[in-house]
């Protein structure tokens, strides 16, 4: 039976399964649900899941909601048996684990706020403090690791790369100069073959919506972001 996944390409945590699915090289079904028409509200989706959220992956009879427990399923489920992308060993998994729980309590936390100032209360001097913290301690996290968990490619890495680049378009350019590290990080998970179509797609026209609510001057800090993810700037 084929894997379907519900959801929008402008869902962070959505971009999140998609890349993990990519990865794995499975074969699914996409479902697109329009959440701003209350689609996610419908008596057979809350049904087979009663937060009404996306994503949704749909493994037959099994259905899994939250990012980050499909990403896990899917590899524990589809992947080999010493697959990278979510390690068995107990340190190493433990270490992706709180790079997940990273994301879901503090980066995409700071995305819900900035997003919920810009677009339900207008607010266009936006703070950007503690996104900038946040960005120090990915850096930290990332000193003498090719990768966000260490020195393999996980679901972790998934997960925030799929918010990070948003906040990267939209509110707050990663700077090179400040974090070389998470700077490199980014264009190397950005050259992965699946990457654009699976992220970066997405991502971009999330950060296109949240340029028209800015003020023009953010115009060339969003121009220059989205050119070093395709150039590569900082690669390493």
């Amino acid at each position: 039976m084929v894997l379907v996944l519900y959801g929008t390409e402008s869902s962070g945590p959505v971009r999140a399964v998609l890349l993990t699915l990519r990865a794995l090289e499975l074969d699914f079904e996409f479902r697109h649900i329009d959440v701003t028409a209350g689609e996610q509200l419908k008596e057979d989706y809350v049904r087979k899941n009663p937060q009404h959220t996306v994503p949704l992956l749909e493994d037959g009879d099994a259905c899994i909601w939250d990012s980050h427990a499909i990403a896990g399923y899917l590899v524990h489920k589809y992947g080999k048996d010493d697959d990278a992308l979510y390690p068995r060993e107990a340190l190493q998994r433990a270490i992706v684990d709180q790079r997940l729980h990273f994301e879901s309590g503090v980066l995409y936390v700071q995305w819900k706020q900035l997003k919920h100032l810009l677009f339900r209360e207008n607010v266009t001097e936006l703070p950007l403090e503690k996104l900038q913290e946040i960005y120090a301690l990915l850096e930290r996290f990332l000193a003498g690791h090719a990768y966000i968990a260490g020195d393999q490619l996980t679901i972790a890495d998934f997960s925030i790369v799929a918010t990070l680049s948003t906040l990267h378009l939209s509110f707050a350019p990663v700077d090179p100069v400040k974090y070389p590290e998470l700077s490199a990080w980014l264009s190397r998970i950005s050259a992965l073959p699946y990457y654009e179509e699976a992220n970066l797609k997405g991502a971009s026209l999330v950060a296109e919506r949240v340029r028209a609510k800015l003020p023009k001057q953010f115009d060339k800090l969003w121009q220059k972001a989205f050119a070093d993810i395709k150039s590569g700037a900082g690669k390493q």
